[in-house]
């Protein structure tokens, strides 16, 4: 086996796309419906996991944003940009999120996920964040970011242990 990391972007390896939102999204939002993923639902708790919402959006509303589902990796792209969640629930993501799809076979997705909250990568997120009021990076500017990629056996033992922590860390 041979234990060489491979740098590349991560436009190399997956999939980057940007979150929609209906306009004015004050017309959408609604106390029950589709739930309807905000930065806040994000950073309430350390888990990896978007688990619930605080605001949902009515059903004229969902064509007009971009919906992810369980399992599926989204990044914030401002606020606090950078920020990596899996989703466990169905819903909405408004523009300031980016949706990871299309992983390369040769990819483990939890390891893909702890790659992002490293600190290199993190410090490249904010490096390239830019704007007036808040910080914001978009698609093209993730994809450009590198990162380093080892074999997938290595990333198969690295996401095994990373998920062990989490279970003793956070009860999953």
């Amino acid at each position: 086996m041979s234990l060489e990391w491979k740098s590349c972007k991560i436009g190399d390896v997956v999939s980057v796309r940007r979150g929609a939102s209906p306009r004015p999204i004050k017309d959408y939002i609604s106390e029950k419906g589709m739930p309807w993923v905000k930065i806040a639902d994000a950073t309430k708790d350390q888990t990896r996991f978007i688990n619930f919402t605080s605001e949902f959006i009515k059903e004229g509303g969902i064509e007009k944003s971009v919906v992810v589902n369980p399992g599926d990796l989204i990044v914030s792209n401002s606020a606090t940009p950078g920020l990596p969640k899996f989703m466990n629930i169905k819903a909405c993501v408004h523009d300031g999120w980016l949706i990871i799809s299309d992983y390369q076979k040769a990819l483990n997705t939890l390891f893909f996920y702890y790659e992002l909250r490293t600190n290199t990568v993190q410090k490249q997120f904010h490096s390239l964040a830019n704007g007036t009021t808040v910080d914001n990076l978009n698609s093209e500017l993730v994809r450009d970011v590198r990162i380093f990629i080892p074999p997938i056996e290595l990333q198969n033992q690295f996401a095994d242990y990373a998920q062990s922590c989490d279970k003793l860390k956070f009860n999953e």
